[in-house]
């Protein structure tokens, strides 16, 4: 990746104008044309939004889009839709009790809407803070009772895989956990047992840490600093690691673009969260040193391993280890190309991503470590710079999708490819969508001097 080190929030300012009048459109297509009574929309065949039955984790992507949406440009009926929109349909996912997935569902409904009404964006109205509060309390005591017990004091929250399996990308998702942390809610478990949301999102960041990154200390024969593997799998009688596995990425010694977004992202959003959190709070945790120490370190090595594997433009392909890369001689010193015969681009990655670079580069610049801060912080620009534009932005007006050539599920198939082509392009998803927005509105707030912007308030 070509870090572009002059670029500043402000250049994108152009960018961005078009960026949100496409979204409105974008978003206003998708209201028309698809029937969220069948199911959440997940990712765009021939530039429709369809769905696909496997877990129900991208409904909140879709009406938080619409909040969003008013958060950047003051239009009512985004905002309206989309209170509708979530006492409509969101209550299911505030009791999934079959998914990993809550701070992706209700941080990002309820999530916003109370840090807007907290903003004072919206009226304060104290029923309906409540409701908002009460779904974020029980979403993230619903997440933390998934739990995997590895004894000495380890743990993790597991995926929808069952409870021998720890995702990468529930990292990002543990924003449910700190929102329900900080309402000053707790998880009452069997026989009264009270269970300190708090102590379960370190533990589980901390075995994220551990297990799902790594940091080229001798691991096996293919640890590669900063690589990620999408999924560990551990032996449930005795707590012990068995190996690393995959669901969407090549192979469980390559590193699937998007789940090494999700850990960037999820880590340096949990730095900052910490940073407002006071010592006696994380003492009993072991300490701030030690739970900012492995959490720096898994950041710090994640957006490393992105720069260094991502095209020039900061464009990854879907799959370090993906083979028709071989096939493509430098891929890492041109533009990504989206068109070719070999291997898809992750333009999702890329938006995800964005978000862990530019906060770990802010968070480092206001530890003192202003140079890294500054590398990560370009990046993060540079990464955005290019997304805002074409061939990623979607400019159709007939294409629900905002930003194209994002790919769901390589290994399954589940990606369109067109007709004649060899490789799935051309297409959006709603996660992708999401975080390209939640990427847009984070610098449009730094350039208006607005408040900062984060998942907790």
């Amino acid at each position: 990746m070509d870090i572009n080190s002059l670029i500043k929030p402000s250049d994108l300012h152009a960018k961005l104008q078009r960026f949100w009048e496409l979204s409105g459109e974008k978003i206003r297509l998708i209201q028309r044309a698809f029937d969220s009574t069948k199911g959440s929309p997940v990712f765009t065949v021939k530039g429709e939004y369809a769905a696909r039955e496997w877990t129900e984790w991208t409904q909140g992507f879709q009406f938080g889009s619409q909040i969003l949406q008013f958060d950047a440009t003051g239009e009512k009926a985004h905002l309206e839709e989309g209170q509708e929109a979530v006492v409509q349909f969101m209550a299911p996912h505030v009791s999934d009790f079959g998914v990993h997935d809550h701070g992706f569902n209700n941080v990002s409904t309820y999530g916003n809407l109370l840090r807007l009404m907290k903003e004072g964006r919206i009226p304060d109205d104290q029923w309906e803070r409540d409701f908002y509060e009460l779904a974020l309390k029980i979403s993230g005591a619903v997440q933390a009772r998934r739990w995997t017990d590895l004894g000495d004091g380890e743990g993790f929250i597991y995926s929808f895989n069952g409870p021998h399996s720890l995702f990468v990308d529930t990292i990002r998702s543990c924003r449910s956990l700190a929102c329900s942390y900080q309402l000053g809610h707790r998880l009452s478990d069997e026989k009264g047992q009270t269970v300190s949301l708090m102590e379960r999102l370190v533990r589980h960041a901390r075995s994220t840490a551990k297990y799902s990154v790594y940091y080229g200390e001798g691991r096996d024969a293919y640890d590669v600093r900063g690589r990620t593997a999408h999924e560990i799998v551990f032996n449930t009688e005795n707590g012990t690691l068995r190996c690393p596995s995959t669901q969407q990425g090549y192979s469980p010694f390559s590193t699937w673009t998007r789940g090494l977004a999700w850990a960037m992202c999820g880590f340096a959003e949990q730095l900052e969260f910490l940073a407002t959190l006071g010592d006696d709070e994380i003492e009993v945790l072991d300490g701030r040193d030690v739970i900012e120490g492995f959490m720096v370190k898994a950041a710090t090595a994640t957006c490393d391993f992105y720069i260094e594997n991502t095209a020039k433009d900061g464009i990854p392909y879907w799959d370090t280890g993906a083979p028709g890369l071989a096939n493509m001689g430098d891929y890492h010193g041109r533009a990504a190309d989206p068109f070719n015969d070999h291997e898809p681009v992750d333009s999702s990655a890329a938006a995800i991503g964005v978000q862990g670079l530019l906060r770990l580069g802010r968070y480092l610049q206001t530890k003192g470590d202003v140079k890294a801060g500054q590398r990560y912080f370009q990046a993060g620009l540079t990464v955005l710079d290019t997304l805002l534009d074409e061939p990623y932005l979607s400019t159709d007006p007939k294409h629900q999708g905002l930003i194209l050539h994002s790919v769901y599920h390589r290994p399954n198939g589940w990606d369109h490819i067109p007709k004649g082509k060899k490789i799935p392009y051309g297409e959006s998803s709603m996660w992708g969508d999401y975080h390209a927005r939640e990427a847009a509105l984070y610098v449009q707030r730094i350039i208006d001097d607005g408040p900062y912007l984060t998942f907790f308030t």
